[in-house]
């Protein structure tokens, strides 16, 4: 995404929406049940997040390239926190529904503030390298990428160890009931070595969608595609990073329905590659890249579950809650313009214009954004990311004993004990 007046590319990658969630203890990572009382089962500690703008929390506030762009400004932030937070969503981002928000890693410095966990995503990152995207004839917005992210998390685990390697739990309380999710809370424990980051629950969220987008308009639908087994390497690649320093848990997000993004149907109003689906109107060929794209990581996360038993490498799902919202608006609460943005310029039928993009003067934001899936033709409106919070939720929780209704546990009067989220899914 083109970040106001500090833009260095003609279309807009994603800056901030996040999700960062379920926390799956015991039967998630090394097969535990969930037997003995719920603080031995909530062993997590904290929370490692990484990818571009769908998980940045604050990052892209910080970073000198992209620090008071459009997404600084108001209407972002108004549904929620009353002004702009850093995320570029009218509100709260899909992370935000899912766990408490660790430090974003560029705000924090010291052990004290990453005892929770750190937020590594940054807005307009790529899982690919700078470099490499140069040599395919790709610019890219920022030079941040995946692998930079990981050796953040490196340094960030050296300082932890170096200060003691203190685990910090939640004050030691019974089982606190959050809707169908349950919370556990243990007291400050001290660990070292790989339990920091065995005691971590790692989130890398939906990544590879600039160097898509930056392929798509600036070059052909041919030469994204000829990226996707890159992306991929280059998420095994930073996943192998994690589980090389310790990390058990994993919990990997899909690519999101290119084809469904007002920006992009802005961009291709004239024979779109594949034309349009007739149910969802998305450009149905871009779609196809992104199921593509998700069929490989899940094999990819398959080769990892297989090569390392015992650890948890879990897919999560943020295709199909977008195209089921822009199919069938009306059932999941949204007007009747779901693949329009909510705040841009341009009017129909996408409300896109990259020259005038939101918070940029000239633009204007809907009455509603509640309605709309989309908030600046790119980034999601609160409404949508509430939408695949819950969604990933179920889909998490599925993987590890069925509907939360049914999954039941042993002790503390905890009906979910064998699931841990930190916050409700509200």
């Amino acid at each position: 995404m083109a970040l106001g007046p500090v833009s260095m590319a003609p279309f807009h990658p994603r800056l901030p929406t996040t999700i960062l969630f379920v926390l799956l203890v015991a039967a998630g990572a090394a097969g535990h049940t969930a037997t003995g009382d719920c603080r031995r089962q909530a062993r997590y500690s904290r929370i490692f997040c990484f990818g571009n703008s769908l998980t940045d929390t604050g990052n892209a506030t910080i970073f000198p390239l992209t620090a008071g762009g459009s997404f600084t400004r108001p209407p972002y932030g108004e549904t929620h926190f009353g002004h702009p937070s850093g995320r570029a969503s009218d509100g709260r981002l899909v992370i935000d529904f899912l766990v408490p928000q660790p430090t974003p890693y560029l705000a924090g410095s010291t052990a004290a503030e990453f005892l929770n966990g750190t937020n590594f995503a940054v807005g307009s990152a790529t899982a690919l390298d700078p470099e490499f995207l140069a040599s395919r004839g790709i610019a890219s917005l920022v030079p941040i990428s995946l692998s930079n992210q990981t050796i953040w998390f490196q340094d960030v685990v050296q300082l932890l160890n170096s200060s003691g390697g203190y685990v910090q739990w939640l004050p030691d309380l019974p089982c606190i009931h959050m809707h169908v999710y349950t919370v556990a809370f243990v007291q400050l424990e001290r660990a070292g070595g790989d339990e920091i980051t065995a005691s971590s629950v790692f989130f890398v969220g939906e990544i590879g969608f600039n160097e898509y987008q930056y392929a798509l308009v600036n070059h052909s639908v041919d030469v994204a595609a000829s990226l996707l087994p890159h992306i991929v390497d280059a998420i095994h690649s930073a996943l192998t990073t994690m589980v090389a320093a310790g990390a058990r848990t994993v919990v990997v997000t899909g690519m999101l329905p290119i084809g469904c993004e007002p920006l992009l149907l802005a961009a291709f109003p004239d024979n779109p590659p594949g034309g349009y689906d007739p149910a969802s109107g998305c450009i149905t060929g871009l779609n196809e890249l992104a199921e593509r794209h998700n069929r490989a990581l899940r094999r990819m996360l398959g080769e990892l579950r297989r090569a390392h038993p015992g650890r948890s490498f879990l897919y999560a799902d943020a295709y199909r809650p977008i195209v089921n919202a822009v199919t069938s608006p009306a059932r999941y609460g949204f007007g009747d313009k779901p693949l329009a943005a909510c705040c841009g310029s341009g009017g129909d039928p996408y409300n896109v214009d990259v020259t005038v993009f939101c918070g940029t003067p000239g633009s204007t934001a809907c009455a509603d954004p509640s309605k709309f899936v989309s908030w600046d033709g790119i980034h999601f409106t609160e409404a949508a990311d509430r939408l695949v919070a819950r969604a990933m939720l179920r889909g998490l929780l599925s993987r590890v004993g069925g509907p939360a209704s049914a999954v039941h546990g042993a002790s503390c009067g905890c009906p979910s004990a064998r699931i841990v989220s930190l916050v409700t899914a509200e």
